[in-house]
């Protein structure tokens, strides 16, 4: 038996600022890239030209580190979320 690594939680807003980063499968890259990172998307807004979208990321310390500067890499912002905004 393998021992699991702690588990470490970001929540996240995601704004995907143009048609480009709206219309490109950036989640599922991520995903992919990253498959030991839980994400559990807790609302969203997307339109043609624009999209946000409140993410919990969950993982090894590390992986969840890794998987949001790989979205940083495709040109989305990433900003921390207040634990309240989430639960409320």
């Amino acid at each position: 038996m393998t021992k699991q690594p702690s588990s470490f939680s970001r929540r996240c807003w995601f704004t995907f600022p143009t048609r480009g980063e709206v219309e490109q499968p950036i989640i599922w890259q991520m995903s992919r890239k990253f498959p030991d990172v839980m994400f559990d998307i807790r609302q969203a807004s997307v339109q043609n030209e624009i999209g946000i979208m409140a993410v919990l990321l969950t993982g090894a310390e590390r992986d969840v580190k890794g998987a949001i500067e790989f979205v940083r890499s495709k040109g989305v912002t990433v900003e921390p979320i207040e634990k309240s905004v989430v639960e409320g």
